[in-house]
């Protein structure tokens, strides 16, 4: 399983103003904007942490989502990540590289917050051939930075600002997600019942 960001985040898409006021950062320092690409890496790599802590993807962006088998029945395929928002396609690519597109009219998005999932209208998914893969094009993502909720939001500007404080104590071993932050993450976290993939 391998899940490949296709979009790429430009610095607008970040909150560097409001990492500023998170920071308490001067006026004229603010200003300058001499700072506003250490504070764009500090917030791609809180946003980074986050994602990986929590399955779920912040601001919306395009993913490719390769599989080698079905993680289910081969009636449904829980994502990896949560909330996809649209899917795109889904083809299927044989072990030489060719691949044959489903008809996108026929993938159902079953809309979920912790795991969305995809079927085809009444039929299974076809079989991945041995070294093949299965490929979905997808959306994911809460929206732009003020679509996302406001506890996660709140949890990248304060990450992002310990990152900033702390980009020493980074480098010798200090990268523990503040007690804050962690706080704020809980109520996001995947659920796992059972089983359940």
């Amino acid at each position: 399983m391998n899940l490949i960001e296709t979009t790429t985040l430009g610095s607008a898409d970040f909150p560097i103003a409001e990492l500023k006021d998170q920071l308490r950062l001067g006026t004229g320092f603010t200003d300058s904007g001499a700072q506003d690409g250490l504070l764009e890496t500090c917030l791609r790599a809180a946003m980074g942490a986050i994602e990986a802590r929590t399955s779920k993807i912040l601001i919306r962006r395009r993913f490719s989502w390769n599989l080698r088998a079905w993680r289910l029945d081969g009636e449904t395929q829980a994502f990896s990540v949560s909330p996809v928002t649209y899917i795109f396609y889904l083809r299927m690519v044989a072990a030489n590289g060719t691949w044959v597109a489903i008809d996108p009219s026929s993938i159902t998005l079953i809309l979920d917050d912790q795991r969305p999932k995809a079927m085809l209208q009444n039929q299974s998914f076809p079989q991945i051939d041995a070294g093949g893969s299965a490929e979905f094009s997808i959306s994911a993502g809460y929206g732009a930075w003020n679509e996302i909720p406001a506890g996660l939001r709140q949890a990248m500007l304060m990450l992002a600002a310990s990152y900033y404080e702390n980009r020493d104590g980074m480098i010798n071993g200090g990268g523990q997600i503040p007690f804050g932050v962690s706080a704020l993450l809980e109520p996001y976290k995947r659920i796992r019942l059972g089983a359940a993939p």
